[in-house]
């Protein structure tokens, strides 16, 4: 099986939807997933992914099924270097994680006093770990439904197949799902790793042995049909290159 995670176009954030500069991506995309062979689309339910999927399934005549598990990862915390005001959970400062050895590891990144006391939107309860448990157990369910069942730290192949399932997503989002398949703490590719607008992730499976399959990634964040197109890929998701980088973000 093969997995497309497909960030969304340049955003416009206060609308929830794209930038004119973004529709213009979202419209680079579809020329090229139109010729992918694609069986199943999954959206999340923020305008922005789902206006930029809109183009790809109108020109291949299909619809996306809408999970609210695939929305930005949102829950929102104290930051050390912002205590009073609340961010998004998985933007730290890089030498206030780094410097922690809990959030490089799988079973404590969650265990920092500011992600234990974050609000789960998905839940209702409280954690940043509550939140991810959420995502990664929908994620697992689906991808059973497509005949891999998580068994440990691989899968377990039921029906083997060569399909390729889309999501039109987020980045913090993205990141949640790779570090399922990796089994990483996600800390390690929210700020190491970056998915540029209406970039494609491509994770197929392996089967080395019958039965048995991890998932490995081809390719990460690949704009590929941007710079075809002569199009500069949008510096969302980025920050300052340096820090006297004054038209760029320095948060």
């Amino acid at each position: 099986m093969r997995i497309l995670i497909i960030r969304h176009g340049d955003p416009d954030y206060e609308r929830d939807s794209l930038t004119e500069k973004g529709w213009h991506e979202a419209e680079l995309l579809s020329e090229r997933m139109k010729k992918e062979e694609i069986t199943a689309f999954y959206v999340s339910p923020l305008g922005r992914a789902k206006d930029t999927a809109s183009l790809t399934l109108q020109k291949m005549n299909r619809t996306a099924v809408e999970h609210e598990w695939l929305r930005e990862f949102a829950p929102r915390v104290n930051r050390p270097d912002t205590p009073y005001v609340k961010k998004v959970a998985w933007d730290w400062l890089p030498q206030d994680w780094a410097s922690d050895e809990k959030f490089y590891n799988l079973e404590t990144w969650p265990d920092h006093p500011a992600f234990e006391a974050a609000d789960s939107p998905g839940t209702g309860q409280k954690g940043v770990r509550a939140e991810y448990d959420w995502v990664i157990k929908n994620f697992d369910a689906l991808l059973s439904s497509h005949g891999y069942v998580r068994d440990g730290k691989i899968y377990r192949v039921e029906k083997p197949n060569r399909d390729t399932i889309a999501f039109f997503c987020h980045f913090g989002l993205e990141c949640v799902l790779l570090s399922r398949l990796m089994n990483v703490s996600p800390m390690i590719l929210w700020h190491h790793m970056c998915a540029a607008p209406t970039s494609v992730t491509t994770v197929y499976t392996e089967e080395r042995r019958q039965g048995k399959a991890s998932f490995r990634i081809s390719s990460f964040g690949d704009i590929s049909h941007l710079y075809v197109a002569g199009e500069k890929p949008s510096f969302s998701a980025r920050f300052c290159e340096t820090f006297d980088s004054v038209e760029e973000r320095q948060d």
